[in-house]
């Protein structure tokens, strides 16, 4: 009896891990070519200028809010998929808060947006708002806690490579950790491009933590 219930939980646990790190995988991949689609296709946008997120204002800003929403759920299902892969292994207990600490940001960030402002959507003034709404106040604090808890997994996902051996990928994951610092820092600073700094950063660290859950989904 006790070896035909092992058996069964080896058979199907492998497979549901495997779906839960496939949503990770796919996570940064729709949020990077829906965001770029819309950065280049929308009418006013300029990626130098506004932050990714104002594009879920206007007419058509459902769409990046349910692209913030749903990258959130994928990340926070993924979260579960990495505790599982990474189970008493170096930054197993972390990395999976992290990363559904990301999820759950990413969908703050959509239920609350920011205000419009510096031209876009068109017709909006430029410059920046004259004040800050509650709910752009809110997208804020959201977006910080998303950068700080996406910085914090690339460190730790370094250290889980360092104590693996993976010298590469330990480095790649420290690096994708400062990108997010770097990027939030030189925007809040009013640094020249902040907004592409920024996106780049973020765009950065989500598809290092959305290939490391392809890697691990791999060897589930």
């Amino acid at each position: 009896m006790t070896t035909t219930t092992v058996t069964a939980k080896t058979a199907t646990g492998p497979v549901t891990t495997r779906t839960l790190l496939t949503a990770a995988a796919l996570a940064a991949p729709v949020w990077v070519v829906v965001s770029l689609a819309q950065a280049f296709t929308r009418a006013g946008f300029d990626l130098t200028r506004h932050p990714l997120s104002q594009l879920a204002t206007g007419e058509l800003g459902w769409i990046q809010i349910a692209t913030f929403v749903t990258v959130g759920v994928l990340f926070i299902a993924g979260a579960t998929g990495l505790r599982r892969a990474l189970h008493g292994r170096p930054g197993g207990v972390w990395t999976p808060r992290l990363i559904r600490t990301v999820g759950v940001g990413m969908i703050a960030a959509g239920a609350f947006t920011m205000d419009a402002g510096d031209g876009f959507p068109v017709g909006t003034p430029a410059g920046p708002p004259a004040g800050m709404s509650w709910h752009a106040i809110a997208h804020m604090a959201a977006g910080s806690i998303t950068f700080l808890a996406l910085a914090a997994a690339g460190f730790v996902l370094g250290r889980h490579f360092t104590r693996t051996g993976d010298r590469t990928s330990a480095i790649i994951s420290r690096v994708a950790g400062v990108a997010v610092i770097v990027g939030n820092g030189w925007t809040m600073s009013g640094g020249r491009f902040g907004s592409l700094t920024l996106a780049i950063g973020v765009s950065v660290a989500l598809a290092w933590v959305s290939t490391v859950a392809y890697r691990l989904r791999n060897h589930t």
